[in-house]
């Protein structure tokens, strides 16, 4: 398959051993910039300073820029003007702070087209080196939003907010579906995997469900749900069979039954109960009337059909209600324009299709892509009641998706054939 490169033109020989250096490096780097992305209390943060490292590494090293990526960058051509005319509308924030929003989506699509290229030049091993680097992170930023939790760790204005676990991240909602990409990679070990691995697998599996559920984040409640059943779905009907199908039901009832347990000793806890209760209602006061989210989000659409260029990035809280209308679909038409946001949606809406079909076609890197699909769809779904459009595990998400797409024909060594990602 013919590729282009991050370089023009072939390397002069005098820089091979700088190039196979910089390979080497980034076999260091990129897993320390994954793992950075689980700690954003601080923005930006060494999730963005590493990435421009990397990105020079692989300036250096001549990674491949696979053609089977270009619509990525179709995206960003058509996102970049549209949101900087949005960006030129805002009435209540100062210009340069609608251009700094918008630059940032722009850096976060970047991350996307870059992981992309790099896990499509070994899709199976490089999304292993992804997964090792975000599950260490999550397992890490979960431990610490529970131990906040249960009062064992101190400041709790740092790493709680409205009573629920934040751990590392701003808000709740964020740190909830941050956990779930690596929940779903550690649920195929189980699924899939022998006895060593499902114990490796089991114990920080926990750690993070706990997280999760301290979280009170309806989102990723049902995100997790979600997530676990397309994922079941897709191991029982496209990799397992006879013997091994029985297997998964039998696992699937024994995991079902544990976190069950799980949940019912949490919430023997008063606070823990009583929080969750209040949580666990589908439709809330926050919800339903005019100024609720479901209101917010019917006022954005009419604003978002009568203005075409945008109305630039966080203005539409100061034009009524004083919050966002907590829809990624309506918002970007809001803050980059109709064109802009048309870009972002149908972005979305291929990586989605890309995955999807993908899956339908045998591969030994369908186990590769089965988490990442799990983990995206319900978080495609999931941007219709918050705002996605500045997660950096979004964005990661969708660069595994486009990058293993991208490879899905390229075969792992024979070693990794039968291993799990």
């Amino acid at each position: 398959m013919s590729a282009l490169t991050f370089t023009a033109g072939a390397a002069p020989a005098g820089r091979g051993q700088l190039a196979l250096m910089a390979r080497m490096a980034l076999l260091v780097l990129v897993p320390i910039w994954v793992f950075s992305g689980g700690f954003v209390l601080i923005e930006p943060g060494p999730y963005e300073a590493l990435f421009v490292i990397v990105v020079a590494l692989m300036l250096i090293a001549g990674v491949e820029l696979n053609p089977r990526t270009r619509n990525l960058v179709v995206a960003m051509i058509l996102f970049l003007p549209a949101a900087l005319i949005a960006a030129a509308q805002v009435r209540f924030n100062p210009v340069s702070e609608a251009v700094l929003y918008s630059t940032v989506t722009l850096f976060l699509l970047l991350t996307s087209f870059v992981s992309a290229n790099y896990i499509a030049e070994a899709p199976f091993s490089r999304v292993r080196l992804f997964n090792s680097a975000y599950i260490a992170a999550a397992v890490i930023v979960s431990a610490i939003g529970v131990l906040a939790y249960l009062g064992f760790l101190p400041g709790e204005d740092v790493f709680l907010k409205f009573g629920r676990a934040k751990a590392t991240f701003k808000d709740p909602n964020v740190f909830g579906p941050f956990l779930l990409y690596p929940a779903a990679v550690l649920l195929q070990r189980i699924l899939l995997g022998n006895g060593r691995q499902i114990a490796a697998s089991a114990a920080p599996m926990l750690i993070l469900f706990v997280g999760l559920f301290v979280s009170f984040s309806r989102g990723a409640w049902g995100h997790f749900a979600m997530t676990a059943g397309i994922e079941f779905l897709l191991v029982f009907f496209l990799v397992a069979s006879g013997r091994r199908r029985a297997r998964l039901v039998v696992l699937a009832g024994l995991g079902t039954a544990a976190l069950a347990l799980v949940v019912a000793g949490l919430l023997s806890f008063e606070p823990i109960r009583s929080l969750f209760e209040i949580r666990a209602e589908v439709v809330q006061d926050y919800d339903t009337g005019a100024f609720g989210r479901f209101g917010r989000q019917a006022y954005a659409a009419i604003m978002a059909l009568n203005n075409p260029l945008g109305q630039g990035p966080e203005e539409f809280g100061h034009y009524r209600i004083g919050e966002d209308p907590h829809n990624t679909y309506l918002k970007v038409f809001l803050a980059y324009g109709w064109v802009g946001g048309a870009a972002l949606i149908w972005l979305i809406a291929v990586t989605v299709w890309r995955g999807v079909k993908s899956l339908a076609l045998p591969s030994p890197n369908r186990l590769a892509l089965i988490p990442v699909v799990a983990t995206f769809i319900p978080m495609a779904i999931e941007a219709a009641i918050i705002d996605v459009d500045h997660w950096r595990h979004f964005f990661l998400l969708i660069g595994l998706i486009w990058g293993i797409t991208a490879a899905y024909d390229r075969m792992p060594a024979p070693r990794e054939r039968a291993a799990l990602p």
